[in-house]
C-alpha cells in the first residue's frame, strides 16, 4: 500500500479522482459515457487547467488507474482485516479483552483513508499540488499504523517472559527514532519535489552548504517549506542515520545480544547500505519513478528492521 501510493505520487496521478466515494466508489468508470464524466470532472480541476490541459481521454485513463488501485487496495485491506477479526471474535479466538487494540487498527486505517482524501483536497483548490504538510502526515501515519501493527503481532508471536531488559534496549530506542525522522523528513522532499534540484553528491552543486537555506520568513518555515533547506536536511539526516547505524552495528558485534536480536542488526546494516545507495542514485538521476518508489519501500524495510531489532531488546524479550 505505501509502495503504490508512492508510485502515484511520482507519476503525477494522485490528483486524478477528484471525488471521494468511500461507501460506493468500488467500480470504476465501465461504460464510454462513465468515462467521459470521470474526465470532464478532472477538466475543472486546477491540475488539468494548469498543468495537463493537453491531456485527451486516453492520457487521462493513464493516471486514473493508478489512484483508483490505490483507493481500491485500502478498501480491500480494511475487508481482509474485519471479515477475519469478526470470525475470529465469533468462534473465542481473540479475547475480549484483546478486542480495543485490533478495534484501534481498524479505526486508524479509517482516518488513514480520510486523512488521504484530505491531502487529495489540498490540490484541488487554485495551486494544483498537494501540501507537502497533508502529504507527510499521510506518510507518518501510515508507517505508525503499520509500526503498530507489527509490534502487536510480534506480542504474539513473542510473548514477554520476565523483566530483563538488555542495555542496548535505550540506544536501540534513540536509532530507531532517528530513522522515524529521516523518513519524515524524506516526506517533505517528497512533497516539494525537492529531489529535482541540486542532482549531485556529496556536494549540493558547487556547495557543502548551499545559499538561501534560511531564505523564509519566519526562519522555522524553511525546514518545510524551503526545497534547499528541505534537501539539505534530508541529505544530513541520512548521512548521520547511516553512520550511526554503522557504530550501532560495530558496537553490538561485541555485545551479548540476543540470537534474534544480533540478526535483526545485522539486517539494519545491510537495508541501510541498500537504502543509501538507492537514495543517492535516485538524487543522481533526478528521480525516475523506479528508484523513487524503491527508496520508500526500502525505507519501510529499515523501519521493520529497527522495531524488530527493539522489540528484541525490550524487557522480558532481551533473555532469547
Amino acid at each position: 500500500m505505501v509502495v503504490l501510493g508512492g508510485v502515484t505520487r511520482l507519476t503525477g496521478s494522485g490528483l486524478s479522482m477528484v471525488d471521494w466515494r468511500p461507501v460506493v466508489g468500488w467500480l470504476p468508470p465501465l461504460a464510454e459515457s462513465e468515462w467521459r464524466s470521470s474526465f470532464e470532472m478532472y477538466q475543472q480541476s486546477p491540475e488539468f487547467q494548469k498543468v495537463n490541459s493537453h491531456m485527451d481521454l486516453e492520457g487521462y485513463k493513464g493516471i486514473f488507474w493508478l489512484e483508483y488501485l490505490h483507493r481500491l487496495l485500502g478498501r480491500l485491506i480494511g475487508i481482509a482485516f474485519l471479515v477475519p477479526f469478526i470470525v475470529f471474535v465469533a468462534r473465542g479466538y481473540i479475547g475480549r479483552n484483546e478486542w480495543p487494540r485490533y478495534l484501534l487498527m481498524f479505526c486508524l486505517g479509517g482516518m488513514q483513508g480520510v486523512l488521504g482524501w484530505y491531502m487529495v483536497k489540498s490540490g484541488l483548490v487554485d495551486n494544483p499540488h498537494v501540501s507537502q504538510y497533508r502529504l507527510t502526515a499521510h506518510l507518518i501515519a501510515a508507517f505508525l499504523i503499520y509500526a503498530y501493527m507489527f509490534w502487536v503481532a510480534l506480542g504474539l508471536l513473542y510473548p514477554a517472559a520476565g523483566h530483563y531488559r538488555h542495555p542496548f534496549y535505550r540506544r536501540t530506542v534513540v536509532l530507531t527514532s532517528l530513522i522515524a525522522v529521516t523518513i519524515v523528513s524524506g516526506g517533505f522532499v517528497a512533497g516539494l519535489k525537492a529531489g529535482k534540484i541540486y542532482n549531485s553528491f556529496p556536494m549540493m552543486g558547487e556547495f557543502w552548504i548551499p545559499p538561501g537555506l534560511m531564505a523564509l520568513e519566519p526562519g522555522w518555515r524553511n525546514f518545510f517549506d524551503n526545497m534547499t533547506t528541505v534537501q539539505f536536511d534530508h541529505r544530513l539526516l541520512a548521512i548521520t542515520t547511516f553512520v550511526c547505524t554503522v557504530l550501532y552495528w560495530w558496537s553490538a558485534r561485541k555485545a551479548a545480544l540476543p540470537a534474534r536480536a544480533r540478526k535483526a542488526s545485522n539486517a539494519l546494516l545491510h537495508t541501510a547500505v541498500l537504502q543509501v545507495a538507492l537514495g543517492i542514485a535516485t538524487l543522481l538521476l533526478a528521480v525516475p519513478i523506479a528508484l523513487g518508489a524503491a527508496h520508500q519501500a526500502v525505507a519501510m524495510l529499515l523501519f521493520t528492521a529497527a522495531i524488530y531489532l527493539t522489540f528484541s531488546l525490550r524487557p522480558g524479550q532481551a533473555g532469547e
